[in-house]
């Protein structure tokens, strides 16, 4: 059961940013192998751990195209679901690139500084197809690449066998993780497949784990290097991330889910648990949070998710997270309810209240969040799903220093200079930075600038 708590009884361990178990030493020897071997290692490594290891790693898209027209003809309520998601997502996206505006300002007479925002060149987005093929990730990670103006948007997720290759796979009883089916058709989750067709990826390729990481990161012999990887995994995807950045930039190190709900007595207790029981059903290690000022409604919510849960069938694992990490907690106000969202800096941040001043203050007071859903009707789920927000947020408490995956991420913003000559400005900057050389003992700092302005 949810545990309960007073604000007050809370260990400072709660505010820590959360990791589970070190890959390092695997990650490090796979990155190693994949920049030294290239598809040689990506070999090596499907066959340890993926069903299939393909002849060539790319999905033409033909397969790509096959798999969404298959999906609109037999699970057509997904399709437009996929589609709906994709359109709204890209709206928004586009939006967010008109906010990188460019610019060129006089600032002193003859003294032009400017800014152009320009995007990366090749993209890498990385799809997880484990337990949950996560097929809106396809969305949330090629949509703010493409809105942003990438060329060459790629998607790299584990492999599946081939229809066409099922009845060779048993024969040779290949195709599980230890021993995988080796040199068939490339192919990856259907549902996958389907979203990239939708969202207008430029290349898939059949690789998964740490090694395709290495791949993006890199380059080999099929998979091109990019400039930019983003995506979510698990451990090892993620300590791969962090080990190929500066070679590559990424968008985070994503750690466990986590939802937190700010809400008093006008909350509907079905609706919090069921939000909380959203968030719990994604790991065992999920946090689920509630804060509220109502001890009737914490009760309330507590039962509520034992109720649910018997019906959930994602039940052993939303369990566990609620058993081990989630938590309620009652505060004698909601300022302090404030006072702890702002401290934990969660992933999801809810307002369960009604349309109030009140609301409007809690709002405004909150600032350390991946996303925020403000009132009863803004469910978190939306913004996983079908809202046009990213799903990609930072977890751990970094949302203290970073927000989720945008178009930003796709972006490089340069500056310019140009300067006039004869004008003061170039006087004063020339006079300026001469000076500046000199003092920090750069000769040919200062020597460079006098030249531009002596006569």
């Amino acid at each position: 059961m949810i545990s309960i708590e007073k604000y007050k009884d809370l260990d400072p361990k709660f505010f820590e940013g959360r990791a589970f178990g070190d890959s390092n030493d695997v990650v490090n020897s796979v990155l190693e192998e994949v920049q030294k071997r290239g598809d040689a290692a990506l070999r090596l490594y499907g066959n340890k751990f993926d069903v299939s290891v393909p002849g060539v790693f790319e999905v033409p898209q033909e397969e790509l195209k096959k798999a969404a027209e298959k999906m609109m003809l037999q699970n057509r309520d997904v399709y437009d679901a996929l589609v709906y998601s994709h359109d709204l997502a890209l709206r928004f996206a586009k939006r967010q690139r008109k906010s990188f505006t460019d610019f060129e300002e006089e600032l002193e007479p003859g003294v032009f500084t400017g800014q152009k925002t320009i995007s990366v060149d090749v993209a890498g987005c990385y799809v997880p197809a484990g337990r949950f093929p996560l097929v809106s990730t396809v969305i949330m990670t090629v949509t703010p690449a493409v809105a942003a103006g990438v060329k060459n948007v790629i998607i790299c997720t584990p492999p599946r066998i081939h229809p066409d290759d099922k009845d060779n796979a048993e024969k040779a009883g290949s195709g599980v993780v230890g021993k995988a089916f080796v040199g068939g058709k490339p192919y990856a989750d259907e549902g996958i497949m389907a979203a990239a067709y939708i969202c207008g990826v430029n290349h898939l390729y059949a690789v998964g784990g740490s090694q395709a990481i290495g791949a993006m990161a890199f380059g080999t012999e099929s998979i091109p290097k990019v400039d930019v990887v983003v995506g979510p995994g698990n451990k090892y995807v993620a300590a791969a991330k962090k080990a190929v950045y500066g070679n590559v930039g990424i968008d985070m190190i994503a750690g466990p889910t986590e939802v937190f709900v700010i809400a008093d007595k006008s909350a509907n207790p079905v609706w919090v648990a069921a939000d909380l029981l959203a968030q719990a059903e994604h790991d065992v290690v999920a946090q689920p949070i509630l804060a509220t000022d109502s001890e009737e409604l914490a009760k309330s919510v507590s039962e509520e998710i034992e109720r649910q849960l018997e019906t959930l069938t994602t039940k052993a694992i939303a369990r566990q997270s609620i058993d081990t990490y989630g938590k309620i907690i009652v505060v004698d106000s909601l300022s302090e309810a404030v006072e702890i969202a702002n401290k934990k800096a969660p992933e999801h941040l809810e307002i369960a209240m009604e349309s109030t001043s009140e609301r409007k203050k809690i709002v405004n007071a909150v600032h350390n969040y991946g996303s925020l859903f403000i009132g009863h009707y803004s469910a978190e789920v939306f913004g996983d799903y079908a809202a046009g927000l990213n799903h990609t947020l930072p977890t751990s408490g970094s949302a203290r220093f970073t927000g989720g995956l945008s178009v930003r991420m796709f972006l490089k913003t340069v500056t310019t200079l140009r300067v006039e000559p004869g004008k003061k400005g170039i006087l004063t900057s020339g006079a300026a930075a001469g000076y500046l050389g000199d003092i920090e003992g750069l000769d040919g700092h200062a020597r460079a600038a006098r030249l531009r302005i002596e006569k």
